[in-house]
């Protein structure tokens, strides 16, 4: 049965395969009445989804995905209810960018070192206007057959322990709280599953939020994260981390069953947020 709430969505703006509009288009067929554009390090696929949601039974959260790392491990930290046209957000998240380009010319520098040439220019045009990642030279690989799939991509070449693999910049969750909060939005770590150790030290840091509802999490596995979102006075988010089906085919766009009432403590604790400012 699908979710009336997804909150984590990925658009063209970042790796994944629909525009925004798309994505709310999909979102009112599949039933869904409140959804986040969340993608990696940027909030321009924001307003266009907003005006596509104008006038329908879908609600569009503003939101962002930044990519951490703290004590070894990648962590991926969720932004809800962000200003997104914070000029100081989108210098920060610009810059982000930016280093994701670099990273992305690194891992090419590898994959030509395999006998895997890719031109940077087919790249950036896979990932037009949006966040060069990793799912865009998996497509790349693809496309000059050197893989099937972009599931064989990261398998065999841009997984975090394969040879083409470079890990992301420093940037740590800290900085993204930080980021987020101060553009009145609330920090949520996605997919926490395998880093529920590092919750004490990222609540003392400014986290306010867990993604409890998550694609492939059973039952025990979310009740168990629940109960630590409450310990810990998080308030408890999730999504299916919807890329599009060509590239995360497990993920589907409103499968995770996400409790509406989710929503109000995230509502309470933006508006707490801007308050404070």
């Amino acid at each position: 049965m699908t979710s009336r709430v997804d909150l984590h969505i990925h658009t063209t703006f970042s790796d994944g395969l629909h525009t925004p509009t798309e994505i709310v288009e999909m979102s009112r067929a599949e039933g869904l009445s409140v959804i986040s554009i969340s993608d990696h390090a940027c909030v321009d696929g924001v307003p266009e989804a907003i005006q596509a949601a104008a006038g329908t039974q879908v609600q569009v959260v503003p939101g962002v995905e930044i990519s951490t790392e703290g004590d070894g491990l990648e962590l991926h930290i969720l932004g809800y209810f962000v200003n997104h046209a914070s000029p100081k957000l989108r210098t920060a998240l610009s810059r982000i960018q930016d280093l994701r380009l670099e990273r992305a010319k690194e891992m090419l520098t590898r994959l030509r070192a395999l006998g895997l040439a890719i031109p940077l220019e087919q790249v950036q045009e896979l990932a037009g206007h949006g966040a060069l990642g990793r799912p865009h030279l998996a497509m790349a690989m693809v496309e000059a057959h050197f893989v099937s799939s972009a599931q064989e991509a990261f398998q065999r070449y841009l997984g975090s322990d394969r040879p083409a693999y470079v890990p992301r910049s420093k940037t740590t969750p800290a900085d993204a709280f930080r980021l987020i909060r101060a553009a009145g939005g609330v920090p949520v770590l996605a997919h926490p599953w395998r880093m529920t150790q590092m919750l004490p030290g990222l609540v003392a840091k400014g986290l306010m939020g867990l993604e409890t509802y998550y694609t492939g999490y059973s039952p025990e596995m979310t009740n168990y994260l629940v109960e630590l979102a409450h310990r810990y006075h998080l308030v408890c988010t999730g999504g299916s981390d919807f890329h599009g089906l060509t590239l995360l085919p497990n993920n589907r766009l409103g499968q995770v069953h996400v409790p509406l009432e989710c929503l109000e403590p995230l509502r309470d604790r933006h508006r707490l947020l801007v308050e404070a400012t």
